[in-house]
């Protein structure tokens, strides 16, 4: 509790971030790998709606401002080291929106997080809430999805990812699956509140 206002997760974590900020950008040789963050123009958020990204980064080129948003579930899920190489990993894109008014994960990124130790991916903190699987005997892709798509709600209008078959999805709570729009209607009425 400070000023009689009790502390939050969220500020926990926006106070550990930015002191990882601070202390990573002291630590590294600036002029070896080029990062130098103005943390003037650095604002952060926390979520607590994101299922898949543990972190991002926004930029706001009218007023040339940064925003690292950090994901509530997945710091209450990693360890501090593993939270921190998220921290590490949206500084990268920091210095590329502030440099270049751009960022992505290509070779530039690549070479920077590599040299703070940053993933350039981050582990799935949550299960997801559907299984792609495809319908051909010979072939094992699957993929994974925290939404309804559109490949989830109507899997009759795509193909698998390898090799162009039918795939079904499942609801991996239920275990319910469906290979059509219709069966995707008909297994979300039959849960109901347990959708």
């Amino acid at each position: 509790m400070t000023d009689g206002k009790r502390l939050t997760v969220d500020d926990e974590i926006l106070a550990r971030a930015r002191i990882h900020a601070r202390e990573v950008l002291d630590e590294y040789d600036l002029d070896e790998y080029d990062l130098d963050v103005d943390l003037d123009a650095l604002e952060w958020e926390t979520s607590a709606r994101a299922k898949r990204r543990a972190g991002a980064c926004r930029w706001n080129s009218r007023r040339e401002i940064a925003t690292i948003v950090l994901t509530r579930r997945a710091y209450e899920c990693y360890d501090w080291e593993e939270f921190s190489a998220v921290v590490r990993h949206e500084l990268v894109h920091a210095w590329e929106f502030q440099q270049f008014g751009e960022s992505g994960h290509g070779p530039r990124f690549h070479e920077r997080a590599a040299a703070l130790d940053a993933p350039r991916h981050c582990r799935s903190f949550t299960e997801p809430r559907y299984r792609l699987r495809c319908l051909e005997a010979d072939c094992e892709w699957t993929a994974t999805r925290h939404r309804a798509s559109k490949p989830v709600t109507s899997p009759g209008r795509y193909r698998c990812g390898s090799c162009g078959g039918s795939y079904e999805v499942e609801h991996t709570e239920s275990g319910r699956s469906w290979t059509s729009g219709s069966g995707y209607g008909g297994a979300k009425s039959a849960l109901g509140e347990e959708w």
